[in-house]
């Protein structure tokens, strides 16, 4: 009986069989401005020649899954021919879902797993309690751990314990990699050149060009010098899908740093944004959202725990999802908590080699383990008694 695991994201799915690879794939449908009447789902999104105004079809939004015709379509294709070839009659699959998902959004995706596609059996889970999984896996001494899972709608704050998650102390900070791509893309609009259509240009400008500052007030001096001095300042070279397919940052030594640039490129010249737009995970506050930023929210979160528990918690603080890979992460994190935790505890905060996919490996582990076949529900568990024992069964 073969396993596939399904992380799936509001951004990217996570899938793979549990004894393949994992492969990362937009979790959406795309239309280009040049071909408006033809969809490309998933990872077709290589076909499209000119990527400039792609328009996203998301079956998420803030967080949760609602658009059901959209989710269905990117599964048919993972699920089909061109990708997975799945046998439903002879596979399990787990599949992630956020915490506190509304139990419309559980009953529907139960009855397309199992009277849809027929799955044989099915764990549906969230992807930290894999991520914690994955954890205590590999650190087998720890009974705690801290999952901070900061995604493309949310960044999610999960203690875990022996793998059973304390809910009174889950924190969602409602800040994610789709917030920065909007903000940057009105930065950059209000600034230098209108780019609001350009969701996907300016995600790949995030991703290349903004990192997390260790002193938000020394960058940003440095931000404000003229010429050499100003080591923030960068060009980036826009990609004008004929000759430049995929845009990249001038190297030092050919900025121009007074006046034009010869050659016909599209230049972005980026300064206090590179760290300026992360830095609202940090300080959400700075854009008018009156939350706690990241660290505050780890510390909040484990004082609201038991006090013989604390110490185990701040020496396993875990970084997942995407955002966790801006340069400079893990060191703010770190040192943000270290100012904010009495001295005789250790802090320690891994950021794993693959943020984004240390939760489908947690799943990939789960698939493995000998009681697995006690955490599933059935397809003959689900048709004999519906809803609720999966209600029973998972613990969301």
């Amino acid at each position: 009986m073969a396993t596939l695991v399904l992380d799936n994201g509001a951004y990217n799915a996570k899938i793979g069989y549990s004894h393949e690879h994992v492969s990362v794939i937009p979790n959406c449908q795309f239309r280009s401005k040049t071909a408006r009447l033809k969809t490309f789902t998933a990872n077709q999104l290589d076909e499209i020649k000119d990527p400039s105004g792609l328009f996203y079809i998301l079956p998420f939004q803030k967080g949760y899954l609602v658009n059901w015709d959209v989710q269905r379509q990117v599964w048919d294709y993972l699920f089909g021919k061109e990708m997975y070839q799945v046998d439903f009659v002879d596979t399990n699959i787990i599949i992630t879902e956020p915490y506190f998902n509304f139990s419309s959004i559980q009953d529907s995706m139960n009855e397309i797993l199992f009277e849809e596609y027929q799955f044989q059996a099915v764990l549906r889970v969230n992807a930290g309690a894999l991520s914690a999984h994955r954890y205590f896996r590999d650190n087998p001494s720890e009974l705690c751990c801290i999952i901070v899972d900061s995604g493309y709608s949310f960044t999610h704050i999960v203690p875990y314990c022996r793998s059973k998650k304390k809910k009174e102390a889950i924190i969602r900070i409602n800040v994610g990699g789709k917030l920065l791509t909007n903000h940057l893309k009105e930065i950059i609009s209000y600034r230098q050149l209108h780019v609001m259509d350009e969701t996907h240009v300016i995600n790949q400008v995030k991703e290349d060009v903004c990192y997390v500052s260790q002193d938000f007030y020394k960058d940003m001096e440095i931000a404000k010098l003229k010429g050499e001095e100003n080591t923030v300042m960068l060009d980036y070279v826009l990609p004008d899908f004929s000759t430049i397919k995929k845009g990249f940052c001038k190297p030092r030594e050919e900025m121009v740093l007074s006046g034009k640039y010869k050659t016909g490129e599209q230049i972005l010249r980026l300064a206090n944004e590179r760290f300026a737009v992360p830095e609202i995970l940090f300080h959400p506050s700075d854009i008018g959202i009156q939350e706690m930023g990241i660290p505050e929210a780890i510390v909040y979160s484990i004082q609201n725990l038991p006090e013989e528990m604390q110490p185990h918690f701040f020496k396993n603080i875990v970084l997942t999802g995407g955002n966790t890979l801006f340069p400079g992460f893990r060191d703010r994190v770190y040192s943000e908590v270290r100012c904010l935790t009495p001295t005789d505890y250790d802090v320690s905060v891994v950021l794993p080699e693959n943020p984004i996919t240390y939760s489908w490996e947690g799943g990939k582990l789960i698939s493995e383990n000998d009681d697995f076949e006690d955490m599933v529900v059935t397809r003959e568990d689900y048709e004999e008694n519906g809803h609720c024992i999966c209600e029973e069964k998972f613990d969301i």
